[in-house]
């Protein structure tokens, strides 16, 4: 198998052969997660861990194998390595080589990483894939979005200690204390743990409940339109792959 037939398998899922690799990277994707969770099932017997052990002994080898060809296939290999999918990618195998004998508390908590073979699943589904380039077309407005919503939290957050300090001293006893109040009522999860008792304060609470309403769907608005023009191209790169296809057949 020469190099481009290699790159055609690994890169183009639009390919039968493509799609037999990427399903069945998914399928193991899956199977390893539902390993991982049942190792945390308490009194197995030693030979569900044995068992559970081999499989993930052979899950991390075919991750291993696919990071590295993957890595092989690049056209720029620096670029692979610290792309969102090359991170993806090594996070769900490095876990496994992390030392369990020694005491290194601080490494052990990597192994938690093993759970980001999850996010490698984005890379195989089609739907994944069209949402990632959704966030891609509005980052610029998301990023806007969240300044914006970050700086209401400190204004809220200020609002709210003025009219209750006073009366409720012990639950805003400072705007960093408000601020809880001030992101469950923003995004009207309202726990109910702490609440306004002044009339000032009821009526502010209305006016940030209502705000906070348009939060809510100001970034549901923008992912939604964005997935329907992410569509529109992915299906525009799948008719220029099918033509590049058939003029390489056909030359």
């Amino acid at each position: 198998m020469n190099f481009e037939t290699l790159k055609d398998i690994i890169e183009n899922n639009t390919t039968r052969r493509g799609m037999i690799l990427d399903y069945s990277i998914q399928v193991l994707i899956i199977l390893s997660l539902i390993s991982i969770s049942i190792e945390t099932i308490p009194d197995l017997s030693p030979k569900i861990y044995s068992i559970l052990g081999v499989f993930e002994i052979f899950c991390i080898v075919i991750f291993s194998i696919e990071y590295l060809l993957r890595l092989y296939v690049a056209s720029n290999k620096l670029k692979y390595v610290f792309s969102f999918y090359g991170i993806i990618d090594l996070l769900a195998i490095v876990p496994f080589f992390l030392p369990s004998s020694l005491d290194f508390r601080f490494l052990r908590i990597f192994r938690i990483f093993r759970i980001f073979r999850a996010l490698k699943l984005i890379r195989y589904n089609k739907a994944l894939m069209r949402f990632n380039i959704a966030i891609k077309l509005v980052k610029e407005e998301l990023i806007l979005y969240l300044m914006v919503t970050v700086i209401l939290i400190f204004v809220v957050s200020f609002g709210i200690y003025y009219f209750e300090n006073e009366a409720q001293p012990e639950a805003y006893k400072s705007v960093f204390h408000s601020m809880w109040w001030s992101i469950v009522t923003l995004t009207t999860v309202g726990y109910g743990d702490v609440f306004p008792i002044t009339i000032a304060g009821k009526i502010f609470t209305f006016f940030v409940l209502i705000i906070g309403l348009g939060i809510v769907t100001v970034p549901a608005g923008l992912v939604a339109s964005s997935l329907s023009k992410a569509r529109i191209i992915q299906q525009r790169v799948q008719k220029v792959q099918k033509w590049k296809r058939f003029i390489k057949k056909n030359k």
